[in-house]
């Protein structure tokens, strides 16, 4: 079942957080990438693009595990379950909205000749770790 993020995971995602993403290869062992993260409602985002690991593993497979440390509490950290979707949909725009967060610049520096950019959006189903001054998250 889908849960509501409280403002306080919201907050962490708003800020420059670093997650590292987990997907399952087709053989099942896990796959570990960092990326800078998002969020948009109830849904925690992360851009990417086509061809990499990251969508082939959630289009065959949605299921994801995200850990973010707080960044403003290092001894601060979330863990998000849940199920992800792939769109190209306002994926350009975000990979230039994350690029002004996280490098100070307008445009997406890193984008290569004929790329497609993507979104994951991930509907989280369970959250856990230890939140500010080690409570749970609320």
């Amino acid at each position: 079942m889908r849960i509501a993020l409280p403002e306080s995971v919201k907050k962490v995602l708003e800020d420059k957080a670093y997650g590292h993403v987990v997907t399952f290869n087709p053989n099942g062992r896990p796959q570990v990438t960092m990326v800078w993260m998002d969020v948009e409602g109830n849904e925690a985002l992360f851009n990417t693009a086509e061809g990499r690991k990251k969508p082939q593993n959630l289009q065959r497979d949605p299921r994801i595990i995200i850990s973010v440390q707080n960044r403003t509490e290092p001894q601060s950290y979330l863990v998000l379950n849940g199920t992800a979707t792939v769109t190209e949909t306002g994926a350009d725009a975000h990979a230039d909205k994350l690029a002004k967060r996280f490098l100070g610049v307008d445009k997406y520096p890193y984008r290569q000749p004929g790329e497609k950019r993507l979104i994951v959006r991930v509907k989280v189903d369970r959250l856990g770790g230890i939140g500010p001054k080690m409570r749970p998250w609320m």
